[in-house]
C-alpha cells in the first residue's frame, strides 16, 4: 500500500518481507558487532564506484570532496551515524537497492533460505540488501539520506523500524554521498562507545582502501599489502605487517606473496613464523590463515584452506570470488574453496623446497619448530605424499646435531653393501648412549637416522621405503647385520644354546626368545622387538593412546664374546652356583629395562644387585 502526504511516499512491508526480516534481524547473523563490518562494506563500495565514475565522467557532483568513510558516536545519546562521500542514489536507486529485498524473487529467496540455509549460494559484498538490514539487530529505526553523483540530482531520505513499513521522501542535501544514522539500543549501547567501534574497525576493516574515521580521528591505518605488487613492498613492510597480523615480535622466518589469476582468483601473503609459541598443540593452530573479500575481513579459523599439517602457516588471503553463505559469517563447501586449497598447498611445498634446497638453515630451523606437524601430512594428503617424503628432514649419527639430513642424501651417502636405510626412534639426541643396539653401526661406521618427535613412531611404518630401500629400526630382530670376525672368541654354539635355555628357563614368559646377537660390541645383552612389534619409544606413544594397549614381548639378544657371559657359561654346570647363575640373568634382563627406561620397580634391581654383591663377597672372603 503506498500513500503520498507532503512529498513523503510510505510503503508497507509485505508478510514474506515481514518474515524475511524477522529471520535477518533474529536468528541469521550470531555477533552483533556485524553491522559495523556491513555498514563499512556498503560505503567502501559506494566509493570504488564513485572513484571509477571520476576517472570516466567529466561531470559530477562535488569531484573535489575527498572520499572517505565517518562514523560518528555518541554514548550520552546512544547516537551512530555513518557517513560517505561515495556515488549516492538517486530516488529511484534507493528503492531498487534498498528495498532490493522487498522486490521479486523475495518468495523464491525466502523459500531457498529456508530449505538450505548452510548451503544457499549468495554473495552480498558491497550491495546494499541483506547486509544493510543488519542493523536491526541493534536498532528500532534507521534512517538513510544520501544524494546521487548526478549533478541534478536532490537529496533522499529513507526511514523503517524494519517492521512494518519504511519511508521516502525528497530532502534538501548539498554534498553527494550517504549518510545513515539511528539510536542504538540499550542492550547495545557498548556500540556508541568510540574506542569500541575502532576495535571492531580494526578487526573487519582495518584494511579497507579508503580512509575510515571515528569522531574525526583516522582509525585504518595499515595498508592491504599483499594486494600490492611483490616490488612495491619492501621487507620492512612485509615484517611490520606480520607483527601487526600475529603480535609476534620475531620477523617471520620466510614467507610467500603471490597472486593468482584464472578460474580462481585471490591475493595471498603467507607467512612461516621464526618460532612455534609457547602454547604449541593449543589455539595456535586455530587460527592460520585470515580470509578477507574486497579488502574486508571474513574469518581467520575457516579449516577447509589449509590441510592440517601446514596449519602452522599465517597469513592473509583476499579473493573477489569468496562464496560465502547468507550472512558472510561461513564460508561454504565449495569446489572453489577446495581449489583454493589445492593452489596453497602447492604454493606452501614449493615454497619449503626452495628453502631446503638454497636456505638449509632457514629450513634446519624450520623442521626443528614445525616438523613434527608437517610430517603428519603422509598420513592425509596421498595427493602430495612423495613431495612431503622428499621435504623430511632428520638427524643422523654421522652428522653434527644441529645439522639434518633428507632421505635423498642418506641414500647417496650408502655403504656399498648396505641393504636398508636405519633408524633409531628415541626421546632425545643424547640419550643414544644409553641404547646398546647403535654399537655395530657407530662402530662400523654405518649411518643411522636419529629420530626424535614422537610421531615418527606413526610414520616411519607408513613410509616403508625410500628409493627401493627398506627403513630398518636398529631396535629390531630383522635389522640385516653383516656377520663379522671381531677377533673376540665367541662362545661355542653348543654352550651359547645351553647358557640360552638357561635364561629362558630363568626369565620365563618375560622374554619372547634369547638368542645370538651380532650388533652388541660392549654390552652383555640387549632387548630387541620381534618382526611384527615395536620399538621402545613407539611403544611408549601407543601406551600414550591407549591405556590398554599391551606391549609386546621382546627377545634377549646375547654378546657371547663378551667376558660376564663367557664366565656365566661356566657357572651353569656348578649346581652349587644356581642361585648366583639366576641372580646374574635377572640383574641383566633388569639392566636392559634401565636403559629403555622401562623398569617399573627399581626395588627388584637394587635388591638382586644385593644378593649379588653379597655372594661375591663371601666368595672373596673364604679365598
Amino acid at each position: 500500500m503506498e500513500h503520498v502526504e507532503n512529498r513523503v511516499q510510505e510503503f508497507e512491508f509485505v508478510a514474506e518481507i515481514k518474515q524475511l526480516l524477522d529471520i535477518i534481524i533474529n536468528s541469521l547473523y550470531t555477533h552483533p558487532e556485524i553491522f559495523i563490518r556491513e555498514l563499512i562494506s556498503n560505503s567502501s563500495d559506494a566509493l570504488h564506484k564513485i572513484r571509477f565514475k571520476r576517472l570516466t565522467e567529466p561531470n559530477i557532483l562535488n569531484p573535489e570532496l575527498e572520499l572517505r568513510i565517518d562514523i560518528t558516536v555518541d554514548p550520552e545519546t546512544k547516537l551512530f551515524k555513518i557517513e560517505d562521500t561515495g556515488i549516492g542514489m538517486t530516488k529511484e536507486e534507493v528503492i531498487s537497492q534498498i528495498g532490493t529485498i522487498a522486490h521479486s524473487g523475495t518468495a523464491n529467496f525466502l523459500k531457498n533460505l529456508k530449505k538450505d540455509s548452510e548451503n544457499f549460494d549468495i554473495n552480498l559484498i558491497g550491495k546494499f540488501g541483506v547486509g544493510f538490514y543488519s542493523v536491526f539487530m541493534v536498532t528500532d529505526e534507521v534512517t538513510l539520506e544520501t544524494r546521487s553523483y548526478i549533478p541534478d540530482s536532490s537529496g533522499v531520505r529513507w526511514k523503517s523500524n524494519g517492521k512494518e513499513k519504511y519511508s521516502i521522501e525528497e530532502i534538501d542535501r548539498p554534498t553527494r554521498g550517504t549518510l545513515i544514522y539511528f539510536t542504538l539500543k540499550d542492550e547495545y549501547k557498548e556500540f556508541a562507545q568510540p574506542e569500541r567501534v575502532k576495535e571492531i574497525i580494526r578487526k573487519y576493516s582495518n584494511f579497507v582502501d579508503f580512509p575510515i574515521y571515528v569522531n574525526n580521528e583516522k582509525v585504518n591505518t595499515i595498508d592491504a599489502i599483499w594486494r600490492k605488487k611483490k616490488d612495491e613492498v619492501s621487507r620492512e613492510d612485509i615484517e611490520n605487517f606480520y607483527k601487526y597480523l600475529t603480535g609476534d615480535d620475531n620477523p617471520p622466518l620466510s614467507y610467500l606473496h603471490f597472486s593468482v589469476e584464472g578460474n580462481v582468483n585471490f591475493n595471498a601473503l603467507l607467512f612461516i613464523p621464526d618460532s612455534p609459541p609457547s602454547y604449541y598443540w593449543r589455539d595456535f593452530f586455530d587460527k592460520t590463515i585470515s580470509l578477507y573479500s574486497h579488502k574486508v575481513f571474513i574469518q581467520d579459523d575457516n579449516p577447509e584452506i589449509l590441510p592440517e599439517y601446514l596449519r602452522f602457516i599465517r597469513g592473509v588471503l583476499d579473493t573477489d570470488d569468496l562464496p560465502l553463505n547468507i550472512s558472510r559469517e561461513t564460508i561454504q563447501n565449495s569446489p572453489l574453496i577446495t581449489k583454493i586449497k589445492q593452489i596453497l598447498t602447492n604454493k606452501i611445498l614449493s615454497h619449503l623446497e626452495e628453502l631446503a634446497e638454497n636456505e638449509k638453515e632457514k629450513y634446519a630451523k624450520f623442521t626443528q619448530n614445525f616438523g613434527q606437524i608437517f610430517k603428519g601430512g603422509i598420513t592425509i594428503d596421498s595427493a602430495n605424499r612423495d613431495r612431503i617424503i622428499n621435504l623430511l628432514r632428520y638427524q643422523s649419527t654421522t652428522l653434527p646435531e644441529n645439522e639434518y639430513t633428507s632421505l635423498k642424501d642418506y641414500v647417496s651417502r650408502m655403504k656399498e653393501n648396505q641393504k636398508s636405510i636405519y633408524y633409531v626412534i628415541t626421546d632425545s639426541r643424547s640419550s643414544l648412549s644409553r641404547n646398546p643396539n647403535l654399537e655395530y653401526f657407530l662402530k662400523n661406521n654405518y649411518e643411522v637416522l636419529v629420530m626424535t618427535d614422537p610421531i615418527d613412531s606413526l610414520i616411519v611404518p607408513l613410509i616403508r621405503e625410500y628409493d627401493g630401500k627398506p627403513l630398518k629400526s636398529i631396535d629390531k630382530v630383522d635389522v640385516e647385520i653383516q656377520k663379522e670376525t671381531d677377533g673376540n672368541e665367541r662362545l661355542d654354539p653348543e654352550t651359547a644354546n645351553k647358557l640360552f635355555e638357561r635364561m629362558k628357563s630363568v626369565l620365563g614368559d618375560r622374554v619372547l626368545n634369547v638368542q645370538v646377537s651380532n650388533r652388541l660390541v660392549d654390552s652383555p645383552v640387549t632387548l630387541v622387538a620381534p618382526y611384527f612389534g615395536h620399538d621402545p619409544q613407539s611403544e611408549k606413544i601407543f601406551k600414550i593412546l591407549d591405556k590398554n594397549y599391551q606391549k609386546s614381548k621382546k627377545i634377549l639378544e646375547v654378546n657371547t664374546a663378551h667376558p660376564i657371559i663367557k664366565n656365566l657359561a661356566k657357572l651353569i654346570d656348578n649346581s652349587e652356583s644356581d642361585n648366583i647363575v639366576e641372580k646374574i640373568i635377572e640383574q641383566l634382563y633388569y639392566e636392559t629395562l634401565v636403559l629403555e627406561g622401562e623398569l617399573e620397580e627399581p626395588t627388584e634391581l637394587v635388591k638382586n644387585m644385593n644378593e649379588i654383591l653379597q655372594k661375591f663377597t663371601e666368595l672373596i672372603g673364604k679365598s
